[in-house]
This record gives C-alpha cells, structure tokens and sequence, in this order.
C-alpha cells in the first residue's frame, strides 16, 4: 500500500461511492477509494445457513449499536424515536437492503413550488433520468414497463414474482380501486452481468447468498476495478486536511493496525452516508474551518431526514408465502402526492411484504400475546406462520434545521474518533402521515380477507435511509454543496451520498443516490479543466 498522492480519493465504498468510482475511471486518474468495513463472503452471510434469523439479530444486524462488528462505529440515538440502520463494508448498506428500489417522482423535485414546503432542488427529474437508466443497467434492475404513476421508463428484466402475498394483497386493492404495480427491484430475476436469479430463499436482508441482489460489491466494483480503480478496506478516516489556499490537502486515517495514515489527494470525495459524512465533516476542525469542515454557515449536520415507517400487518386464514421469496413484490403509490383533503402535505409509498421467518413469527406472536404458554402455545403458532402478510408506508419527511446529526462529547469509536449523536423529533406533518398510513393499510388488509392485523408506527428500528445533512443548493447561504456535489466552501470538495438530498421523497433513496453519483460524475468529467474555478 502506497500513500503516494492521487487524483480523486473516495471515502465510502457504499452504493454512491461505487457508482462514482466506475464512471471517473475512464478519465485513467489514479482513483483511491478508503473503506472502514471489510470485503464480505457471501459464503458466510446468513443467507447461507439455517441460523440467518439469529445472525440477523447479532453479527448481521442493521443496526451498529447491536451488530458491534470491529468495522462499525457507535451511534448515540437516544434522542431519536428512530434508530440508525447501517453497514460498514465494500457496498455498503446495498449489503444489507432489501432491494426495494423506485426512482423518485418528478414532483419529489419541486415540493416548494407545488405544496410551499421544504425547498425545490436545483435539478429535476429529466436532469437525472439519463442517470437512473445508466444506472439501472449497471445495478440490474427487474420490473414491469408501464406504471402509471410513474413517467414512461424501461424495465431491465421481468418482474420478480408476485407470489401468493402478492396475489392476495392485489385483490385488496383491486377491492378499492387503488393503484399497485410490480415492484422495481435491484434483484435479478434471470442472469445477469454474471450474477445468477434470485432463488427465493427469502432472507434479503442479511446478504444475498446467492449473488442475485444487487449490492455495489458485486455490480459496480469488479467494473471499476478492472479499470484501474484501488479499494483499500479497513481504512477509517478520522478527518479531512485542507490547505492555506481553502483547498482539501487528503485525509488522515487509521489503517488495520491502528496506525494513524496521512493520503494527499487533489479531490477529495465523501461517500458516506446521511451520517458518517457530516461526521467526518465536523471532526475536520482547523484554524480556518472552527466549526467543521465546510461548515462556515452551519448547515452541516442539520436537516436529517428519515423516512418514519409504518408496518401493517395482516393474519389470514389461509397458507401465504412465508418469509419465501424475495422481501417486496408490490407497491402502490396511490397516496404518494398531495391531496389538500387530507390533513397532511406530500405523501408514501405501500411497500408489499413477504411473511416472517419461524423466529420472528413466533417472536412477533409471543410479545403481541397472539401465542400463549400452554397447551394452545403449538397450534396459536400454526395459526400465524406462513400467514402472515402485509405493507410497509414509507412517508416523506420533510427537512427541519432542529433534526441534526452531532458529534457525541463522550461516545467514541475504537479509534478515538467522536460518534455521531442523532438529534430527532418526529413532525406532526409526520405523525399524521403515519396515522392515515395505518388506517389506509387497514382497510387494504380487510378487503384482501385479514382476520387480524398488527401495526407499528413509527417503526424504532426503521432508520434506514439517512439524508440531508449536507443538503445541495445554488445558494451557499441555504447548502452546503452547490448543483453539482462540490463543496460551496472547499472547491476540491465533493459529497455523492444521501446527505446532500433536499427532500427525501416518499420512496427508498438507494437508486436516486447512485443516480446523483453518476451525475456528479459525469459533471466533474465535463469540467475537468475547470473543476476548482
């Protein structure tokens, strides 16, 4: 391992690092990408063995705070009704999502103009759907061409299947005449880009055993790689350097052994999530930059969105899928935009879900009080598996200065490094969503045939999807970075990840983000001659 000086240095080998990595290899710059996480065998996720549902809750957890890997980083979410989901390694969370993957509406990017809330982007669909295509091809994407909610846009490969819970929550809709189409997912329902179909073994969310889910380890890197790009894991990087000129000089870093690393590069790139970016960001303090890196208006860390889930779920008296079967099969968006009928602005996203393993049925059955010890304990239980189907509502939320990510003055990492304190408050404009969400799925799951439905709103442990603490704008009083991911105050400075989101729409963010990517990417590519000015 060299620290000689490179051209572009990455931090985050996530889905927006990836992305970004492939597509700046053609330029032939020498291309450096620092990992906190490892490389994984997909021969030892969960999804290989018959304990996935354990490991689920251990060494494969979404959450950091319970996972305690050597490569994770703490979390002080205590003031937070959500907690924060995260995965440390080559491709990121990508490792540990369920592939669910829409593409933002065309309004996502205009909410100011169209509702007078939040803030318009400085971009817009049309801007980013040569992007989303180019990165549907890369990721692999498998759906159904025609959706009416969205514009026109191709599909990859077939529509995964929708199986009984798909069958039986269609006819729901069906019943009220709402909309539901097949999911657009980064799961591959034939062979792809040597990557084999999905098999069904339904455990998506703790590694894809079988290849066919599209993490960024096995789409974009071995492209980018074989380009010329180096990944270096196990790096964590402790803060960004900048020079006297306001230019970022390279990282300082502790590599496997714990030994403080100094790498210079002439760009330096954050991609590392809603969190982790403003993280480094803030720790990066010197004389010119008090208050963190990139930081002089002080916007840096505010803004955190989330997306507050609402699960409904449904007991039906006849045998379903199970947990079988990739984790999505239908959406419906027919409560995405705004109605001024209802008592909330924007709107969410039903994501179909499969049933639950054995143990989460019979976790779910013995703290809801639906098993009882005794002598009905067995049959209560036969009752419950495979029976179990229903929806998650993905709910926009809108960005407020006051939900902000920190640095713990206590909490720290393994290295040292201050953790990141989450700050949150759950707007009524939020609650209200969750509310109508719930009721909405109830009567979707009556009219599909439910005898029994179970909610949760919003989800504790939903803290998936991390965006807006380094919001992008034309304005460097209102953003932290301008239309093209460069920093207002760093000009060699840039953010490709889920932080530098405006809104968060009322969908999950991995295929935007990667769209955004791609995007910066090819921006820089364009202005390389006058990248700095």
């Amino acid at each position: 391992m060299s620290n000689d000086p490179v051209d572009i240095l990455i931090i985050g080998a996530g889905a927006s690092g990836a992305a970004l990595a492939w597509t700046l290899a053609e330029t032939r710059m020498r291309i450096v990408c620092l990992e906190q996480g490892d490389w994984l065998n997909p021969a030892e996720y969960p999804s290989a063995g018959k304990d996935w549902e354990s490991r689920q809750y251990s060494d494969f957890s979404i959450s950091p705070n319970r996972r305690k890997r050597v490569t994770d980083y703490p979390v002080n979410d205590q003031d937070s009704p959500i907690s924060v989901a995260n995965f440390n390694g080559v491709g990121g969370s990508t490792i540990l999502y369920a592939g669910h993957y829409p593409r933002f509406h065309p309004s996502d990017f205009r909410v100011k103009t169209l509702d007078g809330v939040a803030d318009d982007w400085p971009l817009d669909y049309t801007d980013l759907e040569p992007y989303y295509a180019e990165n549907d091809k890369m990721m692999g994407v498998s759906g159904l061409a025609g959706d009416p909610a969205y514009p026109p846009k191709p599909a990859v490969m077939p529509p995964l299947p929708l199986g009984k819970s798909g069958q039986v929550l269609g006819k729901g809709f069906n019943a009220l005449g709402w909309h539901w189409w097949p999911s657009d997912s980064a799961i591959a329902s034939t062979t792809y880009d040597g990557r084999d179909k999905c098999a069904n073994l339904g455990a998506c969310t703790v590694g894809c055993a079988q290849g066919a889910k599209a993490s960024s380890d096995i789409t974009y890197w071995p492209h980018a790689i074989r380009a010329g790009v180096e990944v270096r894991t196990r790096c964590r990087v402790r803060e960004i350097t900048v020079n006297e000129n306001d230019m970022a000089s390279g990282v300082t870093y502790y590599d496997v052994d714990g030994n403080e690393q100094f790498q210079p590069a002439e760009v330096v790139v954050l991609a590392c999530n809603g969190v982790g970016t403003p993280r480094i960001l803030l720790n990066s303090v010197s004389n010119r930059f008090p208050n963190g890196l990139a930081n002089r208006n002080g916007l840096v860390g505010k803004n955190l969105m989330f997306h507050p889930y609402a699960s409904i779920q449904g007991i039906f008296d006849q045998p379903l899928d199970g947990y079988m079967g990739p984790g999505n099969c239908i959406w419906s968006q027919q409560f995405y935009e705004t109605d001024r009928s209802r008592d909330f602005v924007r709107g969410f996203t039903y994501e179909i879900t499969r049933g639950r393993g054995p143990v989460a049925t019979a976790l779910t059955g013995m703290f809801s009080g639906r098993i009882p010890w005794g002598e009905e304990h067995h049959q209560r239980y036969r009752e419950l598996f495979n029976q179990i189907t229903g929806m998650v509502a993905i709910c926009e939320d809108l960005p407020e200065p006051h939900n902000t990510v920190s640095l713990d003055p206590e909490l720290k990492d393994s290295d040292g490094i201050p953790a990141p304190k989450i700050t949150y408050k759950l707007s009524e404009n939020s609650r209200r969503m969750l509310d109508y969400a719930v009721d909405r799925g109830m009567e979707i799951l009556e009219a599909a045939g439910a005898t029994d439905v179970m909610t949760e709103a919003p989800i504790a442990v939903g803290g998936w999807h991390l965006m807006g603490t380094t919001r992008m704008g034309v304005d460097p009083e209102h953003s932290v970075v301008n239309e093209w991911g460069r920093s207002h105050d760093v000009r060699n400075l840039f953010v490709v990840d889920g932080s530098i989101f405006v809104t968060s729409a009322g969908v999950n963010p991995t295929r935007t983000i990667q769209a955004l990517s791609l995007y910066i990417g090819d921006t820089m590519k364009k202005r390389l001659a006058t990248l700095f000015d």
